[in-house]
């Protein structure tokens, strides 16, 4: 580094301390103003103030110079260093409870370690197979290759797969599924209920574990922390073993408030599973009044992706309670095997335990190189430029591109940070779609009618870089026509937003959606 750089690194770094110095003794002054009428502040108390202003400023200039440091996005640099310098007590904070990337690297170490421990292969795609699909999927063969290298999880040929479109579908499809099982049940889930779909879930498990089915079940800390202790109790008093991920004991000083487990997985057997966007609650069938109908997607998946599927939650369950289940062994890419189906299906992974954000290379890669139509839907909406560029290339280049998100957003930040980025997608001749009818929680991607993504991932920073998620490609024209009559018939219930209604937005509403852009990285 030159002298002048230097140079500059020093000047920005006092003025960050100068700055937080002088806004924290202005803050006290302001105290000492208004108390000063009551009783005056003694010199050595404005000494002890002065002091603190001291200290907490180079506290938050040490704080910043560990997020430069750290070679974060650029946005989310910029974002974390202009709440420290104009809310510097709260910013330190804040930081020390959402921002801290050491833990994620001591968790990507850990989990990295238990994943190579348990599956320390997985099979490679052999070239017959990528050639036999490549005629199938077109131009698709770099997009399977891109999943292979950055996932480790090889396509498989051999599937029968089943989209299940809301909760009237998704439940009875799980519950059928689960009183089939005589060897074992893995489940895992964001949100786990104690509500009336929770409660029959729960007795289900219970009736098979006392048959002697081997049950595990993983619940994330933060998602479902509002499920009581008799309900688990019920549970492992018939040998069932459920234990929560990441539990965050005290929520607003723990720095494990990040990094939840969005997943949501369910194993029958090693013979059947499903994989997609619900979570197990009355909402998810629409019995909550507030939200109404709720539409959501899922998969139901028989073959040999079950094995991949499987192993992501033998790894999460080693994680969590250092128990190892069995893996077995990895099987066939090539389709001679005679299993339920032909449906090619491929396994996208992704976490602060990854050294790939999968996921999100995947939307990249499968928006940029799209040909003739883009149909994405997803409940929270906040890209990041990559993401934000592909879309609009994309567009410019003639790709009809539909986006479809709620209408009633359950976060009002996270929606004022979507509408940030409408404006300029419509500019790019992108249709946006508000659902009406309930709310929209399926995430879905479709690209030229032939790759379909289906999975708990949100097009969000969270999804892409702090949560644990997993989706399942599939190359295959049915289901994609399957999923794109879905999308079409959403938008029956949707209403299409207009450059008049967005120039016609109320100036708060502006402002709002502006202050909610600037802290879109750290959404």
């Amino acid at each position: 580094m030159r002298k002048t750089e230097y140079t500059l690194l020093v000047v920005l770094f006092l003025f960050i301390l100068v700055i937080n110095v002088l806004i924290i003794n202005a803050a006290y002054t302001n105290v000492f103003d208004l108390l000063k009428h009551i009783s005056p502040p003694s010199p050595p108390l404005v000494t002890i103030t002065n002091i603190f202003s001291v200290i907490l400023g180079s506290l938050v200039l040490f704080t910043c110079i560990v997020i430069i440091m750290e070679k974060r996005d650029p946005g989310t640099t910029l974002a974390w260093l202009l709440i420290l310098i104009f809310l510097p007590l709260l910013g330190f904070f804040v930081y020390l409870l959402l921002g801290r990337q050491f833990h994620k690297r001591r968790l990507t170490v850990k989990k990295q370690k238990i994943s190579h421990y348990l599956c320390p292969f997985n099979a490679p795609a052999d070239e017959g197979s990528l050639q036999q699909l490549a005629e199938t999927a077109e131009a698709k063969e770099r997009l399977i290759q891109l999943i292979c290298n950055s996932t480790e999880y090889p396509i498989t040929l051999n599937n029968e797969v089943t989209v299940l479109t809301d909760g009237r579908q998704i439940f009875p499809a799980i519950i059928e599924a689960l009183q089939s099982a005589t060897k074992y049940i893995y489940l895992e889930t964001y949100i786990l209920r104690n509500d009336e779909i929770g409660s029959k879930i729960s007795q289900l498990l219970i009736d098979k574990a006392q048959k002697g089915v081997t049950v595990r079940v993983i619940f994330d800390g933060i998602g479902s922390r509002s499920l009581g202790k008799n309900y688990l109790r019920k549970m492992r008093a018939v040998g069932i073993r459920i234990e929560p991920f990441l539990p965050v004991r005290v929520p607003f000083f723990h720095n494990r408030i990040n990094y939840r487990n969005h997943r949501k997985i369910l194993i029958i057997d090693g013979t059947v599973s499903f994989v997609g966007g619900i979570n197990i609650g009355d909402e998810y069938l629409g019995r909550d009044p507030n939200i109404g109908y709720w539409r959501d997607t899922h998969l139901r998946i028989a073959g040999d992706t079950i094995h991949y599927l499987q192993n992501i939650f033998i790894q999460d369950w080693f994680f969590v309670t250092k128990e190892q289940l069995p893996t077995g062994s990895p099987p066939s890419v090539t389709s001679g095997s005679q299993l339920p189906g032909n449906k090619p299906v491929q396994i996208a992974a992704s976490g602060p335990d990854t050294h790939w954000e999968s996921i999100m290379q995947v939307y990249y890669y499968a928006i940029a190189t799209a040909q003739k139509s883009i149909y994405l839907t997803s409940p929270y909406f906040v890209p990041n430029e990559s993401i934000l560029t592909a879309l609009k290339t994309a567009a410019l280049s003639g790709v009809d591109i539909k986006v479809l998100l709620p209408a009633n957003p359950d976060y009002r930040i996270v929606f004022y940070a979507a509408m940030s980025y409408l404006e300029e997608l419509m500019e790019a001749g992108i249709e946006i779609y508000f659902y009406q009818n309930g709310f929209m929680h399926a995430k879905i991607l479709i690209i030229d009618g032939l790759v379909s993504s289906v999975g708990s991932a949100n097009m969000d920073r969270r999804s892409f870089s702090l949560n644990f998620e997993v989706n399942a490609l599939i190359y295959d024209k049915e289901i994609a026509r399957r999923l794109e009559a879905d999308f079409i018939n959403d938008l029956k219930f949707s209403e299409r937003l207009t450059m008049e209604t967005l120039t016609e937005q109320p100036l708060h509403h502006r402002v709002l959606e502006s202050g909610a852009r600037l802290l879109s990285p750290l959404l």
